[in-house]
């Protein structure tokens, strides 16, 4: 073969080379085909084919076409992150503002785009809440049961689910090897839900009790309210007898017999947290009829103020602390889920019980074995982090999540939404409202809203000081009366720290490193929380004092505790 002939063998090739890298493989007949020079722009490339032709000395700057593709794909990704991010909080703000501007339209708004009859325009108007009224609902699934979907999410969730076969098995292994057969007593649940046939009587009587006493107060001051002559002392009679019965039916005699019968922390908090949520679910249920009989008095109208009775029972039981006559409901009943649910809130309990059994037990009895000092208390702190935040987590998923949508389902309640991403919180205050919509709620409308309303709004900053007052003490109060001692960490951290991440870590924090930060302090609190208020119990029990004073119920023992 001649040299010449070798040569253009050469470029040819490397030109079919760099169009195939450059667009693609092409077939050998268009390979070969020569483009004219009309087919092409300034910059020498092919109009049709988008192939950058040889030139006719042979030469082709190969490193630039590739440094060029490079740059490209590189502006590529970077706009393509861009635009994602772009998109996602749009999409999250549409959503959001779709989902508010859908609850607060008005029947004949509705009536205008879907065409309704008169027993759904109806239905329609008794479901929604009048203009101005505080909370509205909506159809709408829990965020969880939503990302669960995702499967790089729910492999999160097999994450959990695989450290709890791993606790199983480490505490089998361990209980083999101590004491040579296999030990399945679960003798710290027995005993942390003993007593349980006294639970449930007390609670039927608190339950029966909220079931009659307000309804009938209520009902008796809606008749007598609108023709009587002195309504204000009508008014003040009533209110006092709901306050008496709230504190004495519901406050007092479920402590009573919390600490009359020595409950165990199990029981304790199923009480105490029940007379909360009754206490609280009366006063919304009074808190917002209340206004409508005065509103009906007004406009001299003969419409019945007070609801049915069976609509204050599904209230009673529904997932909310917000009383309406009527909730938004799903078509249907989904027992597999429900079913669901609970098997994970059991799955809850034992994986408690496996992380106080391994991570929590073996540590504080070692530690109120000595005396108190700040190198220990800080050991113990830190140890103290991973058992505080897998219980906070296990508290959410099984509490706000799996219990209340369990409840939701069966009643067909539609608005799931008991929390929101508090997970991607960069400041405390939205920390503080996504946690736990539940409660944050009644806290916003009827502690806030009110004490607001009552101020003329000029306290703002009062108003805030109020709920995280409330909120502390009835924290506070929970853990001492359930815990058999006053200890208030919990009180502290919420009105000191709590307050100063409030206004410190605020909304105008964007960014991930406030994520960070928010992350870091919510598991020293944990660690903390955890730490005292187990070295606590177990000096209550290693040093009982047999006729304390009032200054030793107030005193921490164990700062003292010397065993």
């Amino acid at each position: 073969m001649h040299k010449n002939d070798i040569c253009s063998w050469c470029w040819g090739f490397s030109c079919r080379m760099v169009n195939e890298g450059a667009g693609g493989p092409r077939s050998r007949r268009g390979s070969h085909k020569v483009v004219p020079s009309s087919d092409q722009d300034g910059t020498g490339a092919d109009r049709a084919t988008g192939e950058v032709p040889c030139p006719s000395n042979g030469t082709v700057e190969v490193e630039h076409i590739i440094s060029a593709k490079l740059q490209l794909k590189k502006k590529a990704e970077h706009l393509k992150a861009d635009l994602m991010r772009q998109f996602d909080t749009q999409v999250n703000e549409f959503m959001d503002s779709l989902i508010e501007e859908s609850a607060s339209l008005g029947s004949s708004h509705v009536s205008t785009v879907f065409p309704l009859s008169e027993k759904e325009k109806s239905k329609l108007r008794v479901t929604q809440p009048p203009q101005g009224q505080s909370k509205q609902f909506v159809i709408r699934r829990s965020l969880l049961d939503d990302l669960f979907e995702v499967n790089h999410i729910r492999t999160i969730y097999h994450m959990f689910i695989a450290l709890l076969i791993l606790f199983i098995f480490s505490t089998l292994v361990v209980d083999f090897i101590d004491e040579g057969r296999l030990v399945l007593e679960f003798d710290l649940l027995v005993y942390a839900f003993g007593q349980f046939p006294l639970v449930v009587v007390t609670w039927m009587c608190m339950f029966l009790s909220t079931l009659v006493v307000p309804y009938v107060l209520l009902s008796v001051w809606a008749n007598v309210y609108p023709t009587s002559n002195h309504q204000g002392l009508w008014t003040v009679l009533a209110g006092s007898l709901l306050l008496l019965y709230q504190g004495l039916c519901l406050g007092f005699l479920p402590t009573y017999v919390v600490l009359k019968n020595g409950l165990p922390p199990a029981s304790c908090f199923i009480l105490i947290l029940e007379q909360v949520r009754l206490i609280m679910k009366a006063h919304s249920f009074i808190r917002e009829n209340v206004p409508r009989v005065r509103s009906l008095e007004r406009s001299k109208t003969n419409s019945v103020a007070v609801p049915q009775f069976t609509q204050y029972i599904y209230f009673l039981f529904a997932p909310t602390l917000i009383y309406r006559d009527n909730y938004p409901r799903n078509p249907c009943i989904r027992w597999g889920y429900v079913a669901i649910q609970f098997s994970q809130v059991l799955g809850c309990l034992f994986y408690a019980y496996y992380i106080f059994v391994r991570l929590c037990i073996p540590q504080f009895r070692s530690i109120s074995m000595q005396l108190f000092d700040l190198r220990a208390m800080v050991l113990c702190v830190f140890n103290s982090i991973l058992p505080g935040v897998l219980v906070l987590f296990l508290a959410f998923f099984a509490f706000l999540h799996c219990w209340l949508n369990a409840f939701a389902e069966m009643l067909r309640f539609g608005d799931r939404m008991f929390y929101k991403d508090w997970w991607n919180s960069t400041s405390f205050a939205n920390y503080y409202r996504t946690w736990n919509v539940v409660v944050h709620d009644w806290l916003y409308y009827y502690v806030y809203r009110d004490f607001l309303w009552m101020t003329q709004k000029r306290f703002r900053a009062a108003a805030m000081l109020v709920v995280f007052t409330v909120s502390a003490v009835v924290h506070e109060y929970v853990l001492a009366i359930c815990f058999g001692f006053f200890y208030p960490v919990l009180f502290c951290l919420f009105m000191c720290f709590g307050m100063v991440f409030n206004f410190v870590l605020h909304d105008r924090r964007k960014g991930p490193i406030w994520n960070v930060i928010m992350w870091t302090a919510l598991f020293l609190g944990q660690g903390v929380l955890i730490c005292l208020y187990s070295q606590e119990w177990y000096a209550q029990r290693f040093c009982p004092i047999q006729e304390p004073s009032f200054i030793d119920l107030l005193k921490p023992r164990s700062w003292t505790c010397s065993p």
